[in-house]
Formats: C-alpha cells, sequence, structure tokens
C-alpha cells in the first residue's frame, strides 16, 4: 500500500513516527510551510518534515490544494492511501476521492463529540473524565466522516492539554497503524456518526485567559489546566496580570466572595472561587520567568 501523509505538528511527527518503525510504504509526505518560531523568529522546518527528511522522503508544502497540482503528484506517486493527522487544512473534494483506499484521519476526540480544531483543550474544559482518538474516513465536511475505529483514555484529575496531547499522540499513531492493517485486509468497518450528539471546540482565543472567580474551584482549575501552552489562563493581583500554570482546588467552604485573597504563604495564593477556594501555585509576570506563587511573593509580597 502506497501511502502519502499529511500533517504537520508533533503530534501528527508521532504517527509517522510510528508508520516508519512499522515499515509502512510512506512515498510522501504533504506538510504546511516552514514558519518563523520561537524567539529568535528563525525559519524552521516542521515535526513532519523533519522527520520525513530524515528518512528521504519527498517532502510537498503546497500554499494552495484546490489547483490541481495536488493532483497530479498524487497521480505520479500512484498514492493508494492518504493518512492525515493535524495537517491544518481541509482537504479538497478531488483530493478527499482520489485514493483507491480513501484519505484516514486520526482526530484527538471521541466522535462525534468535540469536532474542530482543539479538541484536547476542549475535554479538560469542559471537565470530561474520558476521552481518547477516532480513526475516521474523510469526507468534504470537518470531522462529520464515518468512524472507523477508536481508542479511549481516561482524563486525569490533574491532566494538562501538554500531557493529555503527548498521551493521545502515541494512542493515536497506534490506531492509525491498526486501521491501515483493517483496510489492507478487508476487515474495516464504517460507522455513521450521530450528527445530533456532535458538540464543537472551536480554536481557542486570548479571551478564554481571564479567570472568572464566580466559577466553581473546579472549573477553574480546568480552565488553567486546559490553557496551558496557549494562550494560559490568566489572573490580576498587586496591579499585575499573571499567567497562572497549575493550581489545586482546596476544601475550604469559608472563604467568603469570590475573588478574595485567603492566604499568601509558602503554599502560594489561595483565593476564594464559587463555592471553595483554589490554591495558584505557578504563575508568570510579564516578562518574568515561570516560577512557584511562593517564589513569585518573596519578590512581590502583598498583604491581606
Amino acid at each position: 500500500m502506497r501511502i502519502v501523509f499529511f500533517g504537520t505538528p508533533e503530534f501528527a511527527r508521532v504517527s509517522l513516527d510510528y508508520l516508519y518503525s512499522q515499515n509502512r510504504n510512506i512515498v510522501a509526505v504533504f506538510t504546511q510551510a516552514d514558519k518563523p518560531r520561537n524567539r529568535g523568529m528563525k525559519v524552521s522546518y516542521t515535526p513532519v518534515k523533519e522527520s520525513a527528511l530524515l528518512h528521504n522522503t519527498p517532502v510537498y508544502q503546497p500554499a494552495a490544494l484546490r489547483d490541481g497540482g495536488v493532483i497530479e503528484i498524487l497521480k505520479q506517486l500512484q498514492c493508494d492511501i492518504i493518512l492525515v493527522v493535524a495537517y491544518g487544512k481541509l482537504l479538497p473534494v478531488d483530493v478527499l476521492n482520489f485514493p483507491k483506499y480513501g484519505c484516514i484521519n486520526i482526530h484527538a476526540s471521541l466522535l462525534p463529540k468535540y469536532r474542530g480544531a482543539a479538541p484536547i483543550q476542549h475535554a479538560i474544559l469542559t471537565g470530561e473524565s474520558e476521552t481518547g482518538v477516532t480513526a475516521q474516513y474523510m469526507d468534504e465536511k470537518m470531522d462529520e466522516g464515518d468512524i472507523i475505529k477508536v481508542s479511549k483514555s481516561p482524563v486525569l484529575p490533574d491532566e494538562t492539554s501538554v500531557s493529555l496531547r503527548e498521551k493521545l499522540s502515541v494512542l493515536g499513531a497506534k490506531l492509525l497503524d491498526d486501521t491501515i492493517s483493517d483496510i489492507a485486509d478487508g476487515v474495516s468497518v464504517r460507522t455513521k456518526q450521530n450528527h445530533a450528539d456532535a458538540t464543537y471546540a472551536p480554536l481557542l482565543t486570548k479571551q478564554m485567559s481571564p479567570i472568572n472567580w464566580n466559577n466553581t474551584a473546579h472549573q477553574i482549575d480546568c480552565q488553567i489546566r486546559g490553557l496551558i501552552a496557549w494562550p494560559t489562563a490568566t489572573m490580576e493581583f498587586g496591579g499585575k496580570t499573571l499567567k497562572v500554570f497549575s493550581a489545586a482546588v482546596t476544601d475550604n467552604i469559608n472563604c467568603g466572595e469570590p475573588g478574595t485573597i485567603i492566604a499568601c504563604d509558602k503554599r502560594g495564593i489561595e483565593i476564594a472561587c464559587a463555592d471553595l477556594s483554589i490554591l495558584i501555585k505557578e504563575v508568570q509576570a510579564a516578562g518574568g520567568k515561570r516560577m512557584s506563587a511562593s517564589d513569585y511573593l518573596k519578590g512581590n509580597p502583598y498583604e491581606i
């Protein structure tokens, strides 16, 4: 089976690397354009491109997918199947319809829940106790294609979007390889999605960052864990805006009005929420370093 892989970030690279380890016949890789990254804004390859080049696989980075050029490339490659993992662009219908075995996508949720660009973060933001990855046949609508198979994973109480992404990337890589085997053996199944059960996971925005202390402590904890590493939850403290990276819900029910600062000590910054209080444990001021809240208080004392 001649495979063409579409993907861009580290999440996709994990799948590509796993396919290489299983000696799958990757004949080409499509990925998004190289971009300036990090503080130095040096132009660097996407993680998927780095992996492909290490394995001497041809790499394509078309600016547009709808001008017919991609189809010509797929014809030359004699592509049998397209695998898509976090490519970042919708594939046009002519590309979707080209491969003999279709276009298979790995989506980081249990479809039809959390269709869209940020399923991992939204699973944490909404307090899910379970999520997973779905292998699906792609169609012209985002994340609405038939389901082939799923793999489930618990969302741990202290799970962050970063740790969950890493876990699901490994789960998705194995699921993708298993799916290819099922398709090659003629035993794959197609299950229609129940569109009535669909929920959505749109792109994150900075407007989601400010903490609303009128929410419950659990909701705020989910916000903090879900918005790592971008755009990050924020709070106002001592006249400054702080990014918040970790916290812990307490069992303190006698904590006053939401937003009341209860304590500032070596444990961190304890603040009242709608029900309980939450202990802010790790913060970062603008232009500063990420540090424990107790260390931040040493240089920025706060009197209650």
